[in-house]
């Protein structure tokens, strides 16, 4: 092949990177803008069973991360209105002690308790889970919420890229850490982890920690949130005949501080049409349902939007072979987590 045919050969390569890549915006933008917002989910609740929301849960143990605002905080609070015995974990030992009264209060449930974990470090979750699993509990519920999308590249004193370490290696630490204890309350036992729509416009990467020099803080989100996607799945395969049902969930374009803070152009632009962070009625909606509906009516390894399945790749988007390398990665977290 002549330096014109390879040169030319590049040309076409790149070019149909940056259509496909720009038919995953499109795609994703209009599907979006049609089911995640307020809109939205006023269509879908057409739908919904009131009393599938009814279920009480009293005695059951879950733990709720990044649970002191927003999505959390209304996952913690809808799970505690139903008597669980509800673990928050939250980074900021104030603002934990402050939303732990504050849903104490408005649901009268003593049974809320605040651990402090910073899940960006993975020898505090570590620690954590050393101290939980002291406790000797059956565990119920994990609901891995925590997420940060910070558009710098920095590292954690662990050297690890901040997204990463908190969006997926996190993640990863948390749940197989939790393993035993999620047995112990099998076969009613699940794991819901809050991805993001995100996750539509990336294919599955083995670049964990984005090492391109134009770090771009957004697409790393996304690839993140691919990689619970994937996890999920995984999960769900490793751990079929443990009891423990594994499930990856899109809250919408939900109104959050998060949201407003790290994407505030985004926030902006979609002024009122954004799904309401009050008492969750919207945003965490569907993580509340997937914890409260008999195990049998969901499906392990699934996606889910709005109380139902969702597709996890959108149509021509090129993303589904990427899950093939979901293995490799499993390899690669246990191997920075040090979990064998």
């Amino acid at each position: 092949m002549g330096t014109l045919q390879i040169r030319l050969h590049i040309s076409l390569a790149s070019l149909a990177m940056f259509l496909l890549k720009a038919w995953r915006s499109t795609a994703f933008g209009v599907y979006g803008y049609l089911n995640f917002t307020k809109p939205g989910f006023a269509e879908h609740a057409k739908k919904f069973k009131s009393e599938e929301m009814e279920a009480r849960i009293e005695g059951k143990n879950c733990i709720v991360t990044g649970a002191n605002s927003g999505l959390g905080y209304a996952t913690a609070e809808g799970l505690a209105s139903r008597g669980a015995n509800v673990y928050m974990i939250c980074r900021n030992k104030e603002r934990g002690e402050a939303a732990l009264s504050l849903i104490k209060s408005t649901t009268g449930n003593p049974n809320v308790h605040l651990e402090v974990c910073d899940l960006s470090s993975v020898n505090e979750i570590k620690s954590f889970a050393s101290r939980f699993s002291s406790k000797d509990l059956r565990l119920h519920v994990l609901v891995n919420n925590a997420g940060l999308l910070e558009h710098k590249r920095i590292t954690t004193p662990e050297g690890l890229e901040s997204n990463f370490a908190v969006n997926v290696l996190g993640t990863f630490a948390m749940t197989e850490l939790m393993l035993p204890l999620l047995e112990k309350a099998a076969p009613d036992a699940r794991v819901i982890t809050v991805s993001s729509g995100g996750m539509y416009t990336s294919p599955l990467t083995t670049d964990l920690e984005y090492s391109d020099a134009n770090f771009d803080g957004v697409e790393q989100y996304a690839r993140n949130k691919r990689v619970q996607v994937a996890l999920t799945e995984k999960w769900a395969e490793v751990h079929k005949e443990r009891g423990i049902g594994f499930y990856s969930m899109h809250p919408g374009w939900a109104e959050t501080p998060g949201v407003a803070k790290s994407l505030p152009g985004f926030s902006k632009s979609l002024s009122g049409k954004l799904r309401t962070k009050e008492e969750g009625a919207e945003s965490a909606d569907t993580i509340i349902w997937l914890a409260l509906q008999p195990k049998d009516k969901l499906v392990s390894g699934a996606f889910y939007f709005d109380r139902a399945q969702a597709p996890k790749h959108l149509m021509f988007a090129a993303t589904g072979g990427s899950h093939n390398h979901i293995d490799s990665i499993v390899g690669k977290l246990r191997s920075l987590s040090g979990l064998a």
